[in-house]
């Protein structure tokens, strides 16, 4: 089982597993052709400003609906027409919460929040009809994926017997009850690029993104064994610490270049932590994908903070990422908190004013961003964030 973990480690940290990056139906390129193509690749521009929105697997979740499809066909329309209504251009959509899909998957089961049932085909393709009913109205989809997360504790109740986790339960780690793909495991890798091919090759999909969850938190030493054989015939053993962040780094380079080799004309981007400094945390190595050319389109860190969070301001961690050097391309998107506005978080600095969201997407244009995203759409009906969403909403459609 290490074994196939250690190969890439003994050809050197500089070539970050180069040998995984291939397709399918590719043959497989040398080490150094695999990082200089990634290298080569002309990052990919939004045509127009970003104004987009998180929808969540909850706010997708009809498995309690008597007519699914039906019920699914509605949700899609109800949000196209909020978006419409709110002058907003793309929608970030969470495919793949799980390990799982709500699309038919030569390598994930289907979702459980289609039918009920992890593995239950639901007799239609979702995915397919967010992607056709969006273009419609001209509205850009971003398929997003968590890609390392199987299943929370008690989410979903159950796996199917063709989750990949269940098929290959070697690489799969088990932290405080919620189980995860392991980031050391190559195998994993393949995994996860795999799968982000799949809906590139298939659907007319904008962009793929992926979310803020990486190293599985409180991770402690679950990986020991791993690290300890690669360090058995590295020359040169990198720290744990290093370890850790040349593993996603080597996810993160495949998908990138797996995106690129599939459709040149999609996005592929990243979703941190908005406090900079967290990503550290989580082995998120946010500043090489930013300064290096090969790992992402684009970057929408959650700065999800008032204008008077007393922890870190709104402005202040914005400015930390307008001052990160970025490559040439690299564009910056914002991620907004719909989802505190009105309430008492951020120590109660959300109720000091009905148009902080506004504000802030003011300033985030000020700034010359790229665009913006707001978490989530569910704000959009949610009483406690009606006054703040609405002034956003005639600030949207005023301009």
């Amino acid at each position: 089982m290490f074994y196939k973990r250690i190969i890439p480690y003994v050809l050197s940290f500089v070539i970050l597993g180069a040998s995984l990056l291939y397709a399918a139906d590719r043959e497989k390129p040398t080490a150094n052709e695999a990082v200089s193509t990634a290298s080569e690749i002309s990052a990919v521009k939004a045509p127009e400003e970003i104004r987009g929105v998180w929808v969540t697997y909850m706010t997708l979740d009809v498995e309690n609906e008597q007519d699914k499809e039906a019920a699914f066909k509605a949700k899609i329309g109800g949000i196209i027409e909020d978006m419409e209504n709110a002058n907003l251009n793309t929608m970030v959509v969470q495919v793949r919460p799980f390990s799982d899909a709500i699309y038919p998957s030569r390598t994930y089961p289907w979702s459980h929040i289609l039918t009920g049932t992890q593995g239950e085909d639901p007799g239609y393709d979702p995915l397919a009809v967010i992607v056709q009913a969006a273009h419609e109205h001209d509205i850009m989809v971003h398929a997003w994926i968590n890609p390392y997360r199987i299943s929370t504790k008690d989410t979903p109740s159950e796996l199917s017997d063709d989750n990949p986790a269940v098929k290959h339960s070697d690489m799969t780690v088990e932290i405080n009850g919620n189980l995860y793909l392991d980031p050391a495991d190559n195998d994993a890798i393949r995994l996860i690029t795999d799968g982000v091919r799949e809906i590139v090759r298939n659907y007319d999909v904008d962009g793929v993104q992926f979310d803020d969850y990486f190293y599985p938190p409180d991770c402690e030493d679950f990986d020991a064994a791993d690290y300890e054989a690669y360090c058995e015939v590295a020359d040169s053993p990198l720290s744990l610490e290093e370890f850790r962040r040349d593993n996603v780094n080597r996810m993160v380079q495949s998908v990138y270049q797996a995106v690129h080799q599939t459709k040149d004309n999609v996005m592929f981007g990243i979703s941190p932590q908005g406090n900079l400094g967290n990503n550290e945390e989580l082995y998120a190595d946010v500043e090489k994908w930013c300064n290096e050319k090969g790992y992402i389109d684009y970057i929408c860190p959650q700065i999800y903070f008032s204008l008077d969070n007393p922890a870190l301001t709104f402005e202040d961690g914005l400015q930390d990422w307008l001052d990160l050097e970025k490559h040439d391309g690299l564009s910056l998107f914002i991620g907004i908190p719909a989802y505190k506005a009105g309430t008492d978080a951020d120590s109660g600095t959300w109720q000091d004013n009905d148009d902080i969201l506004k504000t802030e997407i003011e300033i985030c244009r000020n700034s010359h961003t790229d665009g913006f995203m707001l978490y989530s759409y569910d704000s959009f009906h949610n009483d406690e964030n009606a006054e703040e969403v609405e002034n956003a909403v005639r600030y949207l459609t005023e301009m």
